[in-house]
């Protein structure tokens, strides 16, 4: 959108054309690659879950999600990150019985 010559406003001034800026490589930050996702699904598979990933994992199975995210929450250090953790085990274990029916 040109910017007019018109006195007040937010298009007030010479009439000129913006500039696009190009992404900065800050910008990107927390967008994971296919290169990364295929890695730590590698590494998954491989190395398998850590035991307190099992214990939630359980838990999550028994419906004690409140005890799940104190438990994933004093690993973890933050609330977002147990959030985030719980999701993806939720995930994991929607998947698996998706998979054994």
């Amino acid at each position: 959108m040109a910017r007019s010559n018109v006195r007040y406003g937010l298009n007030k001034g010479f009439p000129t054309t913006p500039i696009a800026k190009a992404v900065r490589p800050s910008q990107r930050k927390g967008v994971t690659s296919a290169r990364t996702t295929f890695v730590r699904s590698v590494v998954r598979e491989v190395a398998g879950f850590s035991p307190y990933e099992r214990r939630v994992m359980e838990l999550l199975r028994n419906s004690k999600d409140k005890k799940a995210r104190k438990l994933t929450k004093k690993r973890l250090g933050t609330l977002l990150r147990s959030k985030r953790k719980l999701e993806e085990l939720g995930n994991i274990i929607q998947e698996s019985r998706r998979a054994g029916h």
